[in-house]
């Protein structure tokens, strides 16, 4: 635990291990209270399912966020209605494994490369069809988490991996307007140095809508390896009294075993423990 109030932790694909205990086990060990699971929708099994279920009474390491990855992810608004339809799927399944363990999951307008880039025209708003159209969608999702400690996240993505829905004021605007229960926004460092003009600002702006928190460098590498300003960060976070995991989502920089524990040490030092 980084204080008595922001919990660290960080994504299974960045440790080292041949299962989410041996993986838990080793983040216990420097200093992380949670992980973050990503998997493969391909990969996902009655046996996966267990051993996340049990993964906090075997290792200390709660399961924080749950999510199923894949060709599938990211299609919520395809054009294809087939694809859709399977897309909303896995992310009605991951709901319901993070309704079970308390975890959250997060959706996004749509999460793909580009193309053309969008270099010169950004941050293109959603038509009121199909704004309308998203959040029924995410409407559906949020039934899975309805009354648990679980939550579905919408989470901002930079302007080269989603067309829209880019910014933290756009997402705070649609929120607030669903006033939704289990629903919230996360935070993504590294999308947000790329769109945001004030990473401070973005903070107090979502305020309490903040439900997690993802942690990359503007570079995408581990905190400290970039340029933003990590103390006065936290420093926003604690002024809005965030209270959940700040999970890495990053580049590990080299060696785990050896950055990770590192890491470890300089949140602490950001956030003055």
């Amino acid at each position: 635990m980084v204080d008595h109030k922001m919990k660290l932790s960080c994504s299974n694909l960045m440790v080292p291990g041949h299962s989410l205990t041996e993986k838990a086990t080793l983040l216990k060990s420097w200093g992380y209270s949670g992980m973050a699971i990503f998997i493969d929708h391909h990969d996902w099994s009655d046996v996966r399912c267990e051993e996340i279920m049990d993964l906090e009474r075997k290792t200390g390491v709660i399961p924080c966020e749950f999510v199923l990855v894949g060709q599938l992810y990211g299609r919520l608004m395809d054009e294809d209605p087939d694809l859709r339809a399977r897309s909303k799927a896995i992310y009605l399944q991951a709901g319901s494994v993070c309704a079970s363990i308390g975890a959250n999951t997060s959706v996004e307008f749509e999460y793909k490369s580009q193309d053309p880039m969008p270099l010169f025209d950004p941050h293109q708003k959603l038509s009121p069809e199909k704004s309308a159209e998203f959040i029924e969608i995410y409407r559906e999702i949020l039934t899975t988490v309805q009354e648990t400690q679980g939550s579905i996240l919408i989470e901002p993505l930079n302007r080269y991996e989603s067309a829209a829905l880019n910014t933290v004021a756009e997402c705070s605007e649609l929120l607030r307007g669903m006033n939704a229960a289990n629903a919230g926004l996360l935070f993504d460092f590294f999308h947000c140095s790329i769109e945001e003009k004030s990473l401070i600002d973005s903070i107090h702006l979502a305020g309490e809508l903040i439900r997690h928190v993802h942690l990359g460098d503007n570079n995408r590498l581990l905190p400290g390896r970039g340029n933003i300003e990590w103390k006065r960060c936290f420093g926003a976070l604690a002024e809005i009294g965030y209270s959940g995991f700040i999970n890495l989502e990053c580049s590990t920089s080299g060696d785990a075993h050896q950055t990770l524990p590192e890491v470890a040490e300089y949140i602490r030092g950001a956030i003055g423990v």
